[in-house]
């Protein structure tokens, strides 16, 4: 059961999170921004209610003040199945007896390998890693390596490619990246060939490729991606897709699969695992090659990490994938979805805040938006919803799905957001959030200053 505090001077139910803020604490006194993925940081949350986890099943997790809450974006959106899941922890165990690391190639890395290239078929080699970030810097590099020329074309409406400072020099916080390295990365805008066209002319015979979302909160306009595809060829540069979010998520083959547009390079991480640590650079072999040691070429460092073939996380992988063919796992997370965004929008416009309240996205990846009195988005607002749901035991930075929820917990978190929604309308009558934040809103993750 959910563990909720006293009502508040303000009118609305509090919750009470002591050990939490003691270990928030505690963390920010040992560890840069108080977590390791700054997505996580308390400053995402409203203040004092930012819950530290205890454990998580399925898709529930418990803070170590004792709070349940029905969880949504687990993991950043890394633990599509829910949390221990059972095929997965029962592959990862297999392999922890066996030895997880050794000096030469594992028979797993094999059996990983042909198992994603059966999933997705449009890749014809594939590298592990651990993260994100090194599968797509390794993508960015063998672009570059390959047509030779020095600049990258990141779509400018995504949001996050790699923490690395081709792109991080893009962004608010570009400290410590030279003011070269971001002369060297250009962007485009996501829908619009001819911007793009417009782009790759002005840089002719710069640009070695195209990278970004196939799709995210937005489907791909008709012939888009086809149009994207056709640029990058006429251009000679390489067509890259950050599969990060969309792969499985949007089919078992990744965005790729469902749209039908092949890119020459793509990335693969978050739900590839389970929230275990792995990442996939996959794409055309003749690509890929100039990474390996059958090819004539000028050899490019492409992956080389110590923890990327962990045989733990390569088995979780291939549960991952098998579980995903074998249960319908893409269908199901777009079932949950459409009745999740369902009754949020039904309840948001019962509460006569459907235009402030609007959930985005694929039903597999559901977001939502938290709009002012002049609709506008607004991080006060954000702050009030945010507190709500917490306080209701939904733990919601998104509203990205997870298989191991059922009607119960959809049902649930709908009733809790009706309440929030009944707390914002007043806010908004207002024309005031303040007496219903608690604290200092929530904050961007992407912003100069602390």
């Amino acid at each position: 059961m959910n563990t909720q505090g006293t009502e508040g001077t303000e009118g609305t139910q509090r919750l009470r999170l002591p050990r939490s803020r003691m270990a928030n604490e505690r963390l920010h006194a040992l560890v840069p921004g108080g977590a390791h993925t700054y997505a996580k940081g308390d400053d995402q949350y409203p203040e004092d209610l930012a819950p530290v986890i205890s454990h998580g099943r399925g898709a529930h997790v418990w803070d170590i003040d004792g709070n349940r809450y029905v969880e949504y974006g687990s993991g950043l959106r890394s633990v599509s199945l829910g949390h221990a899941h059972p095929r997965v922890i029962e592959a990862v165990r297999r392999e922890l007896d066996r030895g997880s690391n050794f000096v030469r190639p594992s028979i797993v890395e094999l059996e990983a390998a042909e198992r994603f290239l059966a999933t997705v078929p449009t890749a014809e080699m594939v590298k592990f890693a651990k993260n994100g970030s090194d599968a797509t810097t390794a993508a960015v590099r063998l672009a570059r390596a390959a047509t030779g020329r020095p600049r990258v074309a990141i779509c400018a409406d995504h949001p996050f490619f790699s923490g690395d400072d081709w792109f991080i020099g893009t962004t608010p916080m570009s400290a410590g990246v030279p003011a070269a390295t971001n002369e060297l990365t250009v962007a485009f805008p996501y829908g619009d060939l001819a911007a793009t066209e417009e782009l790759l002319t002005r840089y002719r015979d710069e640009v070695a490729c195209l990278i970004l979302e196939p799709a995210t909160h937005t489907e791909p306009p008709p012939g888009y991606l086809a149009g994207l595809r056709e640029l990058a060829d006429r251009y000679g540069c390489v067509l890259i897709f950050d599969e990060m979010i969309t792969g499985f998520r949007w089919s078992e083959a990744g965005a790729q699969g469902l749209y039908g547009v092949v890119p020459d390079l793509s990335t693969f991480g978050k739900a590839l695992g389970n929230g275990f640590a792995v990442s996939a650079l996959a794409g055309r072999h003749d690509l890929m090659e100039r990474g390996g040691l059958r090819h004539s070429g000028d050899r490019v460092f492409l992956l080389s990490t110590t923890h990327g073939a962990e045989t733990h996380s390569l088995a979780a992988a291939m549960a991952v994938l098998t579980t995903y063919a074998e249960e319908g796992v893409t269908a199901r997370l777009h079932a949950l979805g459409e009745r999740l965004a369902a009754g949020v929008r039904a309840a948001a416009a019962d509460m006569g805040v459907g235009d402030h309240i609007v959930v985005r996205g694929r039903a597999s990846n559901l977001v939502f938006a938290t709009l002012d009195e002049n609709r506008q988005p607004s991080q006060r607002y954000r702050t009030l919803f945010l507190r709500r749901l917490l306080a209701g035991g939904v733990l919601a930075p998104s509203f990205v799905v997870s298989s191991a929820l059922d009607d119960a917990d959809i049902d649930h978190t709908v009733e809790v957001v009706a309440q929030a929604c009944a707390v914002y309308r007043k806010a908004l009558d207002a024309a005031d959030p303040t007496p219903w934040l608690g604290g200092r809103p929530v904050k961007p993750v992407f912003r100069r200053f602390a």
